[in-house]
This record gives structure tokens, sequence and C-alpha cells, in this order.
């Protein structure tokens, strides 16, 4: 078994992004389409696009704003709305 050093403290928004980045990288991937802000938004939105409630997504995701957080909810629910179907 591995062991690990544990920080008590969680780690900041800019360490995420780095690492986030870094990963990206080291997979051959353009490091500079990816975000920590991506992430967070790209799961809210594909949480409501699978019908996930949003309080539930929000445990998780740890937005602590109903209002912002539901931006993604609108968006997800705007690309699947019956008015988008007629774009496509």
């Amino acid at each position: 078994m591995r062991r690990c050093n544990l920080e008590p403290r969680a780690l900041t928004p800019q360490a995420v992004n780095l690492i986030l980045k870094r990963r990206a990288a080291a997979a051959g991937l353009d490091a500079q389409l990816f975000s920590a802000h991506g992430l967070r938004a790209g799961y809210l939105t594909e949480t409501a696009r699978r019908g996930i409630p949003l309080v539930e997504a929000m445990q998780q995701s740890q937005h602590r704003s109903i209002s912002q957080a539901s931006r993604y909810y609108n968006d997800a629910e705007r690309q699947l709305g019956r008015a988008a179907r007629l774009i496509v």
C-alpha cells in the first residue's frame, strides 16, 4: 500500500489548474484548452444533460451559489430543448 502525505487544507484553484494543465500536456494534449473552471463548468453542464438535480450536483461541484450553478443548467436546457432540436 502506498503512503500518502495528505495536507489538511484544500488545493487552491491555481494549484488545481496547474496540475490539470501539466497532466494534459503529459498526455500530449494542448494544455491551453484545459482549465479547472472548465472542469467544474463541464461537470455541471453534463449533470444537467443527464437530468441530475442541481442541488445534488452542487454537492459534488461545491458551488455555493444556486444562481451561479444554475446558469450551467439553463445553458444545458437551452441546448436540449425543443427549440434547439429544430436547428439540428
